[in-house]
């Protein structure tokens, strides 16, 4: 087919353009003979004049040239075979490339003639230049003849043209930007001694040259990336582009991509798939384009190119690479994309710990350069569940807590690899310890094979002191928990309650003298309508403390008579007492409680204890053996 159009093509230009003469030279290029003229060649290219000059003998042999090194090939030819002969061709972004790198090859200079193909299509380029879409699609044809477009300096002009309008303000200009979705009308085709379309300026976000950069091959994309780096783009445009650049040409990264088959096209599909081959090397050279700064690619993105690495086994330094921007900023990770499967050839556990130990490891180190030590204490308004500010730390620390229940259950989990991840992370980043014990709570549960001795090491990694009361009340009835840690719950509970009393108490007096300071001030004053408010107001404020007190007696109470309980199905109460270094006193009630509230702590009290249910942390099928 393209033999016949293009000799139909030569036949119009024979009739149009000759004397009547027949061909006197044959040019072949490539599998295409070209029956032509001898004088017109000669009169536009040099190359032709000396080849031409060359291989004539006679009037009557027919000269036959061969061009394989032609940069368009058959096609370029034809066109420039056209220009020849005085035939009006049209230029644009499609053919620009090829007839520039054709007419260098052909040297179509000013020497032979004025106004030759090398002038024009210069003149073209330059114009084009100016122009997003044509300077994108002119990028595009560069991959046909690259060669011949780099000596040129055709793709660098290109990209430099490209990288300036990208880094620019496009509310400033008026070059049109419709990217290759835009459907183009007729009059946007521009002949040689023109370009005659301008678009309109739309209003465009930052991210309105993202698509249009997306149809690039990686090589010619990543020197645009670098050239609007070095255009003083902000790191977060270049990572969005980035982002979507990978999105469109990594099939395996989207979650809904199957990690099973080597192939992911569908079936019946006549779309190629690049090769894994292609994808780890595409992913590679990506990982090394993106920004250094922190923060600047999203960290959901940053593991779901670390799994995309190990399913397309990608080099060791490239998933250190990301391991090390996934650590710089962990804190802004969720649970849900650090659960990252196992995909080694040796599979342990469902998931890839070893992966998420290392990159704990890296952000502990870097958060130990960054921040100065904090103090290794708690405030004790936290452990009541005050709130308290969520550093990058304490972030991680519960985003960890989480990931050890999720990854609990696994029965083939290994206690040190459990132990070595809860290690990671500092006492003094944990507010309160409720999600590492909820962790603990769960591998005792799902590995009931565990001894003593090593239920009490995994129940070392929590500070009993800094349970909240509804974690104290769950682990003061939880049977998988070492008899030694339920004791040490109940103790470091019932202190809280005394030192809450005695807190109670010490404002209760307060309000006392300043109640009777306060009265006297009054009568001095001869205010007897404010004394009767302020002390009826004081009076009620007392009451309501007796009545805080009351209750946390009770709590107080409640709380000795588990322990009797348990001390009764478990050994000797007193045995435990001594072992641990310390004893309980025989009344509940403090001498200063007056009697009224010391009976009505003596009465059957009725149990303070919050009803656990399927919302909080600490749900019923975790208090089941």
């Amino acid at each position: 087919m393209q033999k016949r159009n293009i000799k139909a093509t030569l036949s119009v230009i024979t009739m149009l353009c000759s004397t009547g003469l027949a061909s006197d030279v044959v040019i072949e290029v490539g599998e295409i003979s070209f029956h032509l003229h001898k004088f017109p060649l000669l009169s536009r290219s040099g190359l032709l004049e000396n080849l031409i000059g060359e291989l004539s003998g006679g009037d009557e042999n027919k000269c036959v040239l061969q061009l394989n090194g032609v940069p368009g090939g058959p096609r370029a030819f034809l066109l420039v075979a056209k220009f020849c002969y005085g035939v009006k061709i049209e230029l644009n972004a499609s053919n620009i490339v090829s007839l520039r790198c054709t007419a260098e090859y052909m040297r179509m200079t000013e020497d032979y003639g004025e106004g030759n193909l090398i002038v024009q299509t210069e003149n073209f380029l330059n114009d084009i230049f100016g122009n997003w879409t044509d300077s994108i699609k002119v990028l595009e044809t560069c991959e046909e003849v690259l060669p011949q477009a780099e000596e040129l300096h055709i793709v660098s002009r290109c990209i430099n043209s490209l990288a300036m309008k990208a880094c620019a303000d496009p509310s400033l200009f008026s070059w049109p930007m419709s990217g290759h979705s835009t459907v183009q009308s007729p009059e946007g085709t521009a002949f040689w001694n023109g370009i005659g379309t301008v678009s309109k300026t739309h209003s465009l976000s930052e991210d309105w040259w993202y698509e249009d950069v997306c149809f690039l091959r990686l090589p010619l994309y990543k020197r645009l990336i670098q050239a609007v780096e070095s255009g003083g783009m902000k790191p977060e445009r270049i990572a969005g582009s980035l982002i979507h650049y990978a999105k469109r040409h990594l099939s395996l990264l989207c979650r809904q991509s199957s990690f099973q088959n080597g192939n992911r096209a569908a079936p019946g599909s006549t779309i190629s798939v690049p090769s894994d081959a292609d994808q780890r090397n595409l992913l590679e050279e990506l990982v090394e384009l993106l920004p250094d700064e922190k923060g600047v690619t999203p960290t959901n993105f940053l593991l779901r190119l670390l799994r995309t690495s190990m399913v397309l086994h990608a080099s060791p330094s490239c998933r250190e690479n990301l391991e090390k921007r996934i650590g710089a900023q962990l804190d802004q990770a969720v649970l849900e994309d650090l659960l990252i499967p196992n995909m080694g050839y040796s599979v342990e556990t469902l998931y890839d710990i070893d992966c998420v130990q290392r990159i704990l490891d890296h952000f502990i180190l870097m958060d130990r350069d960054t921040t100065d030590c904090p103090p290794n204490f708690v405030d004790e308004g936290q452990l009541m569940g005050g709130s308290h500010s969520l550093t990058p730390m304490t972030m991680v620390a519960n985003l960890v807590d989480g990931y050890l229940a999720e990854v609990a259950p696994d029965v083939n989990l290994k206690l040190p690899k459990f132990q070595s991840v809860a290690a990671v992370i500092p006492e003094y980043a944990r507010p309160i310890d409720d999600g590492i014990y909820r962790a603990i709570d769960i591998y005792l549960k799902a590995h009931p094979w565990l001894t003593d001795s090593e239920r009490e090491q995994i129940c070392r990694l929590m500070n009993c002191q800094k349970l909240s009361l509804e974690a104290s009340t769950h682990a003061a009835q939880n049977e998988r928990l070492p008899l030694r840690v339920i004791v040490q719950v109940l103790f470091f509970e019932q202190l809280r309650l005394r030192t809450s009393i005695a807190g109670w108490f010490f404002v209760s007096d307060n309000i006392g003298n300043s109640q009777n300071h306060s009265g006297n001030l009054q009568l001095a004053r001869n205010d007897g309508s404010n004394q009767a408010g302020s002390a009826q107001d004081q009076i009620v404020a007392v009451e309501n403390m007796k009545e805080r007190v009351s209750e946390l007696e009770k709590e107080c109470l409640n709380m000795k008579e588990d322990i009797e309980k348990l001390v009764k199905t478990k050994g000797s109460w007193n045995t435990i007492l001594k072992k641990l270094g310390f004893r309980l006193r025989s009344k509940p009630c403090d001498a200063k409680v007056s009697s009224n509230n010391c009976n009505n702590a003596n009465e059957s009290p009725t149990s303070t204890v919050p009803i656990m249910n399927e919302n909080k942390k600490f749900k019923n099928n975790d208090l089941e053996g």
